[in-house]
């Protein structure tokens, strides 16, 4: 069977996606996954194919993701992000579903997100900046709204009317949000709670310390020569989390950049989300912690909430 984007969005929840996705990220942690690191062809200079296998013994799913990515398609109105996700029942081996992987990405890109925000947000969180009005950007928001009590969101994207555009539509989806738009990225980071980047940024999208108490998600980096965030930032922050330390290592320019130039190591990072989900690691410790979390994406969690969409569709 096929489950396209229409049949997703009428079964997801999100609050029950990121409590499954937690618990993928702790089985990834905790050894319990074989989760590869993706496997990337370049074509058409800065194109990317992708290729992500996935399966775990105690969540018993197995599947693969396989993605094209391919910027310019914005400029023909066009998705820069296409794939699928298969679905292979554990037990026999057989194809259960395939999956269209937008939105799944999205779901699942804001949810692990969610995770992040549960465990280091500060409680009382009631501003949401959000650097980047992509594809990315809408389920990022929802993932935030689904565990933390925000009331005023603020957007910039590079494109002023693209950010409008997005602010329109957010705010038919949740009146009771005051929505602001900036034209410049300081404007965001002025007086927020948490942070979102989603960009696909070559260099840092803004410069500067943030303020004390501060919960940053960046999605955004996902080549070695991709960097969203500042080096001071990493280097300056209180803790810096991660879902994968393998792939994040191998894959961010927001993590090797730093390392390259000597100021940040992998040993300086507080750890992976998973480690922090099963209580093996702190989350946020004091109101006035800068926390920092870097997603590069994890082909278990693409996996896990493809059987989540599934089972809910069997289900019904």
């Amino acid at each position: 069977m096929h489950i396209d984007t229409a049949q997703q969005q009428s079964l997801v929840n999100m609050k029950e996606v990121i409590h499954e996705v937690a618990e993928a990220l702790q089985a990834y942690s905790e050894g319990e996954t074989q989760n590869p690191i993706r496997y990337a062809l370049d074509f058409n200079h800065e194109n990317r194919y992708l290729v992500m296998p996935a399966l775990s013994d105690t969540l018993q799913v197995a599947g693969v993701k396989v993605v094209s990515v391919v910027p310019h398609n914005t400029k023909q109105g066009k998705p820069a992000i296409n794939g699928t996700v298969i679905l292979t029942d554990y037990d026999t081996g057989e194809t259960l579903a395939t999956l269209d992987a937008a939105y799944l990405t999205k779901i699942r890109t804001g949810a692990i997100s969610g995770v992040a925000t549960k465990y280091f947000a500060k409680q009382d969180a009631t501003t949401l900046s959000v650097i980047g009005t992509g594809a990315q950007a809408e389920g990022l928001i929802e993932a935030v709204l689904a565990v933390r009590p925000i009331k005023r969101l603020l957007l910039f994207n590079r494109t002023y009317e693209k950010a409008v555009w997005f602010a329109q539509n957010i705010e038919k989806q949740h009146p009771e949000l005051e929505v602001t738009v900036f034209k410049d990225v300081n404007d965001v980071l002025e007086d927020t709670d948490i942070i979102v980047t989603a960009t696909s940024a070559s260099v840092p999208v803004f410069e500067g310390a943030l303020k004390p108490g501060v919960h940053l998600n960046a999605v955004g980096s996902f080549k070695p020569e991709m960097q969203e965030l500042p080096t001071t930032l990493i280097s300056e922050a209180d803790k810096v989390i991660v879902e994968a330390k393998e792939a994040a290592l191998a894959e961010t320019g927001d993590l090797l950049k730093p390392i390259q130039q000597g100021v940040f190591s992998a040993e300086a990072l507080h750890g992976e989300l998973g480690r922090v989900v099963s209580g093996a690691l702190p989350g946020r410790e004091t109101e006035q912690e800068v926390t920092v979390f870097k997603s590069v994406g994890l082909a278990i969690v693409d996996i896990v909430v493809a059987s989540y969409i599934y089972n809910k569709l069997i289900d019904q």
